[in-house]
């Protein structure tokens, strides 16, 4: 997939969102080293602490079929009105350094914006064992 259909993918994701409190629906597509493709979208709880995030429910899915590497998570929260307000949170960061994401993409909204970043470059010293 090119970034556009990862983008694209991540939208429809987050069309499946489970968010009755925040109103807010995130969408992620997470693609392994070897090509393999898992999406998932955020999925609230009352006790806010169960909730997943759309990027954590998307590594899980990942994880649990045998990914141990992600070459690129791509994200979108559809209901974002500024790319500013759709960044990963910093457990979902955390979640992405376990596997070592490559890339992350961000979009928000409606719009075309998209943007590319490492891992590094939203977690610095990020925390490793």
């Amino acid at each position: 997939m090119d970034d556009h259909e990862l983008i694209a993918a991540a939208r429809r994701a987050a069309e499946n969102s489970y968010s009755p409190y925040s109103k807010v629906r995130v969408g992620a597509v997470v693609v392994s080293e070897d090509g393999q493709v898992f999406t998932g979208a955020n999925v609230e709880n009352a006790s806010y602490g169960v909730t997943s995030c759309g990027e954590t429910t998307a590594v899980a899915t990942a994880a649990s079929a045998g990914v141990r590497k992600i070459d690129t998570l791509a994200v979108a929260c559809i209901d974002a009105d500024d790319v500013d307000n759709a960044y990963p949170c910093g457990r979902c960061r955390q979640a992405m350094s376990e596997f070592d994401v490559d890339r992350v993409l961000v979009t928000a909204g409606e719009g075309t914006e998209v943007r590319e970043h490492t891992l590094d470059e939203l977690i610095p010293y990020r925390f490793k064992l």
